[in-house]
């Protein structure tokens, strides 16, 4: 059987901050940093793309070549976040096991997703000001409400 990641899209803002995203869970209060090559490979799971297809997608982009852990370990780490859909089996490879295996010399960016928990008092205040759906008051942090549009 083979594995077809589905990255989680409900009740997260994303803000792509150049080819990288900062990622903020409303389930759990943590902010996520995911770096290039993490981001890219979690907008790629999309349900159809397999472990192999994930692996030519960044040999094309990132225009070098790896192996499978290198996707598995952005994988293992975005599943443990909880930024995938459901859950995967864990592979359990470390950075350090992936860089001996794909060496130095490969210069493509590790998949990293560093992660930061926010306290909630934190939450309402950064978060109030943005755009909001009346028809969904979900879309506001927890100690905002959306009015006229406007998470306040």
């Amino acid at each position: 059987m083979s594995i077809k990641p589905v990255s989680r899209q409900q009740e997260l803002v994303i803000q792509k901050i150049g080819n990288e995203f900062l990622v903020y869970d409303l389930r759990t209060n943590k902010a996520h940093h995911l770096t290039e090559t993490a981001a890219f490979i979690w907008q790629h799971c999309d349900g159809k793309n397999s472990i192999s297809d994930l692996k030519t997608l960044v040999e094309n982009k990132f225009d070098t070549k790896i192996n499978e852990d290198f996707i598995w370990l952005a994988l293992d780490q975005l599943n443990r976040e909880n930024l995938l859909e459901g859950k995967i089996p864990s592979y359990g490879i470390s950075r350090r096991e992936v860089l001996k295996k794909i060496g130095v010399a490969a210069m493509v960016a590790l998949p990293i997703v560093a992660s930061l928990s926010v306290p909630n008092t934190a939450l309402a205040t950064s978060t109030c000001g943005n755009i909001c759906s009346p028809a969904n008051p979900k879309t506001c942090a927890p100690g905002c409400t959306c009015v006229g549009s406007i998470c306040r």
